[in-house]
């Protein structure tokens, strides 16, 4: 298993972060990657289940593993929906947060799972995490 991750800094206050964070239906306009979120919650929380939709016909299942308000940090587990047995799906578990830095808040994330798509997803993670945090 690999562990990697990465953080960003932006202008905008941890508390605006963290509730772009737990509103599901906002996801789409700060990460790129993706297109829509099919979930039965208007604001995340532990237990939630739903469908991610990205571009190119990519969809993922998940799970919210945990959910902290006070800490601003969540935990889910993802795993793409493919025409594969479960024990070839490369599921990744992702850890973020949000916290108070010196330019205004500072969105981290670090990607638990297989090494190919836990460093494939960097990228878009990055980009998604400097729109997090940034007007």
């Amino acid at each position: 298993m690999t562990r990697t991750g990465t953080a960003v800094d932006g202008p905008l206050p941890p508390d605006e972060v963290w509730e772009r964070y737990a509103r599901p239906g906002l996801w789409s306009q700060w990460a790129p990657q993706i297109r829509e979120v099919e979930v039965e919650v208007e604001r995340m929380t532990a237990g939630v289940t739903g469908r991610v939709q990205g571009w190119g016909g990519l969809s993922v299942d998940f799970v919210v593993d945990a959910w902290d308000d006070d800490a601003r940090s969540w935990t889910w587990t993802v795993r793409p929906r493919l025409a594969l047995p479960p024990v070839l799906l490369p599921r990744l578990r992702l850890r973020h947060g949000v916290r108070a830095s010196t330019r205004g808040s500072q969105s981290w994330l670090v990607i638990e799972g297989s090494a190919v798509p836990a460093f494939g997803y960097l990228l878009p993670a990055r980009l998604a995490l400097y729109r997090l945090t940034h007007p």
